[in-house]
């Protein structure tokens, strides 16, 4: 079951966002050359109409043969008609490679994203995560496309302009040559900044998109306590901040572009009057043809300039996007599985050797010195006050966690050793809160399972006290349960998961806090449906009810992250200490 290696892995370079662009462009080198090759042919006519009309002036000033008056409409006329089946070609070829280059790229963010450990996305944003696959990947596609079409547009003109005047009038030459390194200047003396400010207008939208996801989560808990107020004021304080983050951003650019057309027009007027004064005194030997073709070749020359410049900062945004999205990529927090023993069958046998673990930033140890054997099928209840780390070992058992010191065998093997993707098809977890997606009965019980029976299902659903209202549904099975169940009761969300537990015949079972939220009569339906949930299992179960664990064959009393008592139900009532005083 591992994940195929995607072609994106360690290839991020974070302080090379460029290289980063052209390797995921990599795959389409070709289309994107011809699609060059192809914007060359289309776009001539523009870097040709000066040319031809300072020979068309030529010919009628000097009188020249009309000849040369029709040989110039034709060529330019030739160049005319190519251009639409150019401008085909170019798009089919250049925007092809730019939306492959997206959706590699948001392949890899979610592979990637599947691959880091929950520990990361505990830490962070399901909202952040979002606006990275789809905000800033957008940002690196637009940068990619407008610098193909824009900006290729704009250096061909620079290069077929230059070519031509080097050919008629080589003593401008110099003259022109100023316009590059004049706006490199200007880009330069403003890229650290603009870079910082799109870095921070960036920040503040990803904290937008949390704080959104986070209002729109609260709004039954927001409008049953009349908080709307509150809920707006807490958005209205991330709002003003992306408001002055934008506006910073855009009195930059303004200035930028102030700046760069100022620049770029007194250096095409200095370049008309020269020409002009030149032509005047015969300081040259500049016919009328040539003053207006150097007059119209500054003029597009100076706008090929200005609209590379325009493009800074679009780049700069889109690097700005390829180092977001390099957080996700370059996150070191992986769960590294590649070339670990693959697990193809599972006992149940579960062996803590002095485990502890301490989680990142936190003061002290969330788990010490934890030492338990589990036999296969037997069933393990963990309970203690908040905080004692019951939820710890769970995340341990599930592999979402490693140990910080000491390990944890399954049947006889160190779990630091095995692929614990493929460790986890034997594993099913039943939440607190049961986690359902958008999507039929059907399709949430036999989540990631191929070619179910309905006999299967139907079965899962008997065996989880679950049929009888799926029955009297409209749609039956096929009844959508809407977004994270919401069409559906709590006990009937989590009797659901029990039957998705139950079709996967787990060997290790997973029960944190399954039946806490629930009245009476769902919590006694949901329990015969664990009861046959567990059979023949070896359990791992935390609860605070009673009911829910006086039946396993041994409980784990925890304080503080370590074992304080172990026993039945009846020897540790029987004993003082913690779990008598809990039971009473």
């Amino acid at each position: 079951m591992a994940l195929a290696q995607h072609p994106l892995d360690h290839r991020y370079h974070g302080e090379h966002p460029v290289r980063t662009v052209a390797y995921l462009l990599r795959e389409d080198r070709r289309r994107l050359a011809l699609g060059v090759l192809a914007f060359g042919v289309k776009h001539s006519p523009t870097w040709l109409l000066p040319l031809v009309t300072a020979n068309v002036i030529d010919v009628v000033v000097e009188h020249r043969p009309v000849a040369q008056l029709w040989w110039a409409t034709a060529i330019l006329l030739a160049c005319l008609s190519l251009n639409y089946p150019f401008h085909v070609l170019f798009v089919r070829n250049h925007s092809g490679s730019v939306r492959r280059m997206g959706t590699r790229l948001r392949s890899a963010l979610c592979r990637r994203m599947q691959e880091l450990s929950i520990g990361y996305h505990s830490r962070s944003s399901a909202a952040v995560l979002q606006s990275k696959v789809i905000r800033d990947v957008e940002g690196i596609e637009q940068m990619v496309q407008q610098a193909g079409d824009v900006g290729v547009g704009a250096l061909m003109m620079l290069l077929g302009g230059t070519v031509i005047i080097a050919v008629r009038a080589p003593l401008y030459l110099p003259i022109f040559l100023v316009l590059v390194p004049a706006a490199a200047f200007l880009v330069m003396s403003l890229r650290n900044r603009m870079r910082t400010d799109n870095e921070s207008f960036r920040r503040e939208v990803e904290g937008l998109s949390s704080r959104v996801a986070e209002m729109t989560t609260l709004i039954p808990i927001t409008r049953a306590h009349g908080l709307e107020r509150d809920a707006l004021r807490r958005v209205d304080g991330t709002l003003d901040r992306v408001l002055r983050a934008g506006l910073r951003l855009d009195l930059l650019n303004g200035r930028f572009g102030a700046l760069a057309w100022t620049q770029m027009q007194v250096l095409s007027v200095a370049c008309l009057a020269g020409s002009a004064l030149a032509t005047y005194y015969g300081w040259t030997s500049t016919t009328a043809g040539d003053v207006v073709m150097l007059s119209a070749f500054f003029s597009t020359l100076t706008s090929s300039v200005m609209t590379l410049m325009s493009l800074g900062p679009v780049i700069v945004k889109g690097l700005e996007s390829v180092r977001s999205v390099g957080e996700v990529l370059q996150a070191p927090d992986l769960e590294v599985n590649a070339g670990k023993t693959e697990v193809a069958e599972v006992r149940g046998a579960v062996s803590f050797e002095g485990v502890g673990f301490a989680y990142d930033g936190a003061a002290g140890t969330a788990v010490r010195d934890f030492t338990l054997a589990v036999a296969p099928g037997e069933r393990i209840a963990l309970v203690g006050p908040s905080g004692a780390g019951k939820s710890t070992i769970l995340n341990l058992v599930i592999g979402f966690l490693r140990p910080s010191s000491g390990r944890i065998l399954l049947d006889g093997r160190d779990m630091e050793s095995l692929d614990l993707r493929t460790y986890r098809r034997f594993v099913s977890v039943v939440p607190q809160e049961p986690i359902l997606f958008e999507g039929s009965i059907r399709e949430n019980v036999t989540y990631g399972m191929a070619d179910v029976s309905l006999e299967r299902v139907r079965q899962a659903l008997a065996d989880a006290n679950a049929l009888d209202f799926v029955d009297q549904l409209t749609d039956g099975l096929d009844t959508v349960v809407g977004e994270r169940g919401a069409r559906l009761s709590g006990g009937q969300r989590q009797r659901l998961a029990i039957a998705r537990a139950l079709i996967r015949d787990p060997r290790v079972l997973i029960l944190d806090e399954a039946t806490s939220a629930l009245d009476t009569h769902s919590e006694s339906l949901i329990q015969q449906a664990m009861e046959r949930l567990v059979a023949g299992r070896t359990v791992f179960v935390v609860a605070h009810r009673l009911s829910t664990i006086r039946n396993a064959d041994r409980i784990v009393v925890m304080r503080d992250g370590c074992i304080e008592q172990i026993g039945t139900h009846a020897e540790l009532l029987a004993r003082p200490g913690t779990y008598a005083t809990l039971a009473r």
